[in-house]
């Protein structure tokens, strides 16, 4: 099978072994997300595919999806909104990433495990659980510790430094950021060339 963006109801069904009758279940159910094309058929997105899978811990061919997903997964995790739009910018520019975000440690937690991203771009100074303990906890699971982590702050202390890269992260920006410096140290950490 070519390896396309879209999947049919098809695809699907013969990847899980099951009815096409029980994937349009899954769908009327709001289980597995889709769109319609003008000609009324259903199209499941890949990633929304491999998210289904894993939610309900069902088995995932790394061959059907890893060379299947050209682009690279990264999770900004700020709770300054201009921060965070800043940074979507930047890496749209790229139009090489998948992005996704979180405000908060927490949220930054259920992202990791649900999102799956090669890199975090991660602040230190988060409310509740700050970046320093979602660091460590990334880098401490084995089925996360692959996961680059480029930490960003505006307190750029040697003492921050030390404890940020101590708890596991691969490399740091100080805020204010600059967009060049953050687009190359992304490519760097995930070794995209141009």
């Amino acid at each position: 099978m070519r390896r396309h963006k879209f999947l049919t109801t098809g695809d699907v069904a013969s990847y899980c072994e099951v009815t096409s009758a029980a994937v349009i279940k899954w769908i009327d159910s709001g289980k597995l997300p889709v769109f319609t094309t003008p000609g009324g058929h259903y199209r499941i997105l890949r990633t929304d595919f491999r998210d289904f899978l894993i939610q309900h811990g069902m088995f995932i061919d790394e061959g059907f999806f890893g060379k299947g997903r050209s682009k690279k997964r990264i999770l900004i995790v700020d709770d300054e909104p201009t921060v965070v739009t800043f940074i979507e910018g930047a890496l749209r520019l790229e139009a090489q990433y998948e992005l996704s975000t979180a405000g908060d440690g927490f949220d930054a937690g259920q992202q990791v495990a649900t999102f799956k991203p090669d890199l975090i771009i991660l602040d230190i100074m988060l409310p509740g659980m700050d970046g320093f303990e979602v660091c460590t906890r990334v880098k401490t699971d084995a089925a996360t510790r692959n996961v680059k982590i480029l930490a960003i702050t505006g307190f750029a202390t040697e003492e921050n430094i030390g404890k940020m890269l101590h708890a596991g992260a691969d490399d740091y920006l100080a805020k204010p950021l600059k967009l060049q410096e953050l687009q190359k140290k992304v490519k760097e950490l995930l070794g995209v060339h141009d």
